[in-house]
């Protein structure tokens, strides 16, 4: 119906075209789809959308007209319409095709009442009835509407794994979706029941308020969402680096235990020297004397932070006949704090360790730790011999654990601690070998001396 065929006095207007709905609906899910990893290629996902809108028009145009149950049904149909676009269209879980559904639903509900009641409300004070008005309006409306709702949504990284929408938080959306879409329409359903009334006018200016409302606390909603994952991964991070820490504080104690030890083991191949002057006994000390000098050496790099821990887990690659080398220059390293070394290098090498015991051929079990100077920046270099391929989101490693939700978080705690510096992690894995690339500008001065 245009709109001049109508009475804007007699608060009497006209049902928004079915055509504007599918466009509303259209635009909503290409706002969810846009911000998720696509399951196809662009011409062919621009092909299926168009597809789509044009299927979803010629339905909504041709059950125009139906009331009560057999409307009802129509949205229905219409909402399961945009929950298989979106699902057929990205790579994610059927509960969070639904979430992001019920979000496009309510946002086109909005869009196309706003913009309805604008062009009714300016058309008729501006005398602008036009066709070409009515697409300058449809097109200035829509535009703003959906680049906002872009512009809110858009700081949010909607396919991080670990983020993925839970059963109870769909319930919950769907909920809130319901109840907006049932409050915003009871007066086109039925005028007999309370919030019904003879006056068009009045039930859309209902209808885009509860809209707007409902627009409002789903983005709440999905905000303090958000915010909670972000809160427990940060603490399931601060709790690693603290791990790391009391571990680091557990093989000190026991490093000072084993160089007590050592200490003593010294002294007593000096007396047996004494005592014993046969051919065997001395080279066999010889040889025994050696390997205490070489273990001296290797746990030598002139930090006794990295000292004790890289002491431990080559104690722990020893246990697992994995072979562990180092060039480390622990000097280069004293800006940083005790716990961010911990967690560095602690991190890098539990996980290193991990893989390394799932290979089956001890000869294939490697593990290189490397730290060097280069034009002011200092490089952390971890390799590992790694069988298989990896998956990576977000520039990390997807965890092959079961319990995906309760893993994955040793790379975040470094990257977390690598930034806290300003420096940038690199993952990689090729030709059987894991590299984790850590470079961060060296600093002159003690621990502790880095910014947030």
């Amino acid at each position: 119906m245009m709109l001049n065929e109508f009475e804007f006095v007699n608060a009497t207007l006209p049902d928004i075209p079915r055509i504007y709905t599918a466009l509303a609906e259209w635009l909503a899910c290409m706002i969810c789809i846009m911000r998720v990893k696509h399951r196809m290629k662009k011409w062919k996902f621009w092909c299926v959308s168009i597809f789509y809108f044009i299927i979803l028009s010629l339905f909504l145009v041709t059950t125009n007209g139906q009331e009560g149950i057999l409307w009802i049904s129509c949205m229905a149909a219409a909402i399961a319409s945009m929950f298989l676009f979106i699902k057929i269209s990205c790579e994610i879980s059927l509960v969070d095709a639904a979430y992001y559904c019920v979000r496009a639903f309510v946002i086109a509900e909005f869009a196309a009442s706003i913009e309805w009641q604008t062009a009714c409300y300016i058309g008729v004070n501006l005398g602008a009835r036009g066709a070409v008005y009515q697409v300058i309006c449809l097109l200035a409306v829509y535009g703003a509407v959906y680049f906002i709702i872009w512009i809110l949504y858009r700081k949010f990284s909607e396919d991080i794994p670990g983020y993925e929408v839970t059963s109870r938080e769909l319930v919950a959306y769907a909920i809130i979706g319901l109840a907006v879409f049932l409050v915003s329409n009871l007066g086109f359903v039925s005028t007999n029941t309370i919030l019904g009334t003879q006056r068009t006018a009045e039930i859309f200016n209902a209808r885009t308020l509860v809209d707007l409302g409902g627009v409002a606390i789903m983005y709440a909603y999905h905000v303090q969402r958000v915010d909670l994952r972000m809160r427990h991964e940060l603490e399931s991070v601060q709790n690693i680096l603290h791990a790391q820490y009391v571990q680091y504080q557990q093989s000190q104690d026991a490093m000072d235990l084993i160089n007590y030890k050592y200490h003593d083991l010294k002294h007593q191949i000096h007396a047996i020297r004494l005592e014993e002057n046969k051919e065997k006994r001395e080279e066999y000390l010889n040889q025994i004397e050696k390997e205490l000098q070489s273990y001296e050496a290797q746990n030598r790099t002139g930090n006794k932070v990295l000292d004790t821990l890289l002491t431990s887990k080559n104690l722990a690659c020893i246990k697992d006949r994995i072979s562990i080398t180092s060039v480390v220059d622990g000097k280069l390293l004293e800006f940083m704090d005790v716990m961010d070394i911990c967690s560095v290098f602690g991190n890098a090498l539990d996980n290193a360790i991990e893989c390394e015991r799932k290979i089956t051929d001890p000869e294939k079990r490697l593990i290189h730790v490397e730290t060097s100077l280069q034009r002011s920046f200092v490089i952390i270099r971890f390799e590992n011999y790694c069988e298989g391929t990896l998956e990576f989101a977000e520039n990390l490693p997807v965890t092959t654990k079961k319990d995906a939700g309760f893993h994955g978080y040793g790379l975040k705690s470094i990257r977390y601690t690598v930034h806290k510096y300003n420096g940038e992690v690199h993952i990689s894995c090729e030709d059987g070998w894991f590299r984790l690339n850590i470079l961060i500008p060296f600093r002159s001065g003690g621990q502790g001396d880095h910014g947030n």
